[in-house]
């Protein structure tokens, strides 16, 4: 258990109730351990970016107000990865009793089953056998699409039946995730696909915290923590969620794709961590950053893709990878080191792209998904340009293609030969190296590309491509 604290070396139940140990349900616990963390400033939620105004807020008045919570947004808005960054406000670990029988995770003061309470009622404290969970493994999820009713909630065991058990007898049941996760937090994704029969189930969890199997009830004092989340597109399309389960949900968080094209590039880099290393290192330009991210955020507003199903911030990282993947294969084939990424290497994204980009039917036109993307880009090189033209003034280059200029840039052609191909107009291309001036063969060479690519993009030059190579010229 790297990184983690050994559990308290209490055994049993005397010895806990000396330790001062008081048993809470999951909720309050979650609640508490937040106004803790509130009043101390620690961080809540690392690694999330963007929310600090919108979606942290809401999360902490859920918790608060101790309610199930429904995320709601489009794919790739860190659902998933907040829902699982909740344990933080679970205690670090939580006793049980402590028994090979028991198929759940009994609270030694409250027991919620037969054998659970009859072990507290049978042992005296000094007996009762106590065993310590971590807050890693308190958190349990699940897939709707293919989800059973016996999967999540659970089913009569025959072989029980056989033994002698009453089919109305706890004893007789094969427990689900949700029962196993009693004293936990359990997350349901993509609410919508889940079948109509285990929403009800649901509905019953948390309307009287309880399990119905095959139309006997089982009472259970059920104490969990249930976690939803959905795509708007869906969640609000009528007939897919049962209304009585929508209405039991405590509190819904909407969540949403970064407002700053900035804070985009921070989870990229965030994501990246340590991939730009190693024995072949890659160095990225600042403004090939926003490129990348900037493609994402033209797909997102085009009308060529279906807005409705979103446009993952895993987008801009397949892409990101990509890119700094063939760099890094270029810095091998020709000994350059750090290889730094350019526009060239674009070119490539049709791999990281294609079937990530869902395209509007009434608005594509019939383009193919490979020429949206195309668009996308070549419109996210003029944005991302033109921001640079105004700080800068690189249009002046334009001027020299009127005087036939001709330059070649390829993915794999070699750093040094960029400044070969530039010696006739060396006072000119100096404005581009003020994009990210560096005296780095391989970073001018990408200063280059960006420069050719958005003055084409802004039509002052023309641009041709043959065998994987590509020509700018007046």
């Amino acid at each position: 258990m790297s990184g983690m604290t050994a559990p308290p070396e209490i055994t049993h139940l005397k010895a806990l109730r000396e330790s001062g140990w008081v048993s809470r349900s999951v909720k309050r616990e979650m609640r508490d351990n937040l106004l803790r963390m509130l009043g101390s400033q620690e961080p809540m939620f690392p690694g999330i970016v963007g929310y600090d105004d919108t979606v942290i807020p809401e999360i902490n008045l859920a918790i608060l107000a101790e309610h199930d919570i429904l995320f709601l947004g489009e794919k790739g808005q860190a659902k998933s990865r907040i829902m699982r960054l909740l344990t933080r406000f679970l205690d670090e670990w939580t006793p049980y009793i402590d028994h090979p029988e028991l198929s759940i995770h009994e609270d030694p003061e409250q027991p919620i089953t037969r054998l659970g309470r009859q072990l507290v009622a049978d042992l005296s404290p000094e007996e009762l056998p106590i065993a310590w969970w971590h807050r890693r493994d308190r958190y349990a999820e699940r897939l709707s699409p293919g989800t059973k009713f016996a999967d999540i909630i659970g089913e009569i065991d025959p072989a029980k039946l056989t033994g002698g058990v009453s089919m109305g007898a706890e004893e007789a049941l094969s427990f689900g995730l949700i029962p196993r996760m009693h004293r936990g937090i359990f997350a349901m994704n993509e609410l919508p696909e889940l079948d109509d029969l285990v929403q009800v189930g649901l509905f019953n969890i948390l309307e009287e915290r309880d399990v119905q199997i095959r139309g006997y009830p089982i009472r259970f004092d059920l104490d969990i923590v249930i976690l939803f989340s959905a795509n708007p597109a869906t969640y609000n399309r009528s007939g897919k969620v049962i209304p009585q389960l929508k209405d039991r949900i405590g509190t819904l968080v909407q969540t949403h794709y970064p407002a700053e094209r900035d804070q985009g590039i921070e989870i990229l880099k965030q994501e990246v961590g340590g991939d730009l290393g190693g024995d072949y290192p890659v160095t990225v330009p600042y403004f090939m950053y926003q490129v990348i991210e900037e493609i994402t955020n033209q797909a997102r507003r085009s009308k060529y893709v279906d807005q409705a199903s979103g446009v993952s911030a895993r987008f801009s990282l397949a892409n990101f990878r990509t890119v700094v993947a063939s760099a890094r294969r270029r810095g091998v084939l020709q000994g350059e080191r750090p290889a730094v990424p350019r526009i060239s290497d674009l070119g490539h994204l049709h791999s990281s792209s294609l079937g990530k980009l869902e395209l509007d039917l009434m608005g594509s036109h019939q383009m193919s998904e490979r020429q949206v993307l195309d668009h996308v880009v070549a419109e996210a090189i003029r944005v991302v340009f033109g921001e640079y033209v105004e700080e800068h003034g690189l249009s002046e280059i334009a001027e020299i293609f009127r005087k036939g200029v001709r330059v070649e840039v390829g993915d794999l052609l070699p750093s040094r030969e960029y400044a070969e191909r530039l010696k006739r107009v060396p006072a000119a291309w100096e404005k581009a190296f003020e994009v990210n001036a560096s005296t780095d063969e391989a970073v001018r060479a990408s200063c280059v590309e960006f420069v050719l690519a958005g003055l084409h993009s802004m039509d002052k030059i023309s641009r041709s491509e043959r065998f994987g190579k590509i020509e700018y010229e007046s």
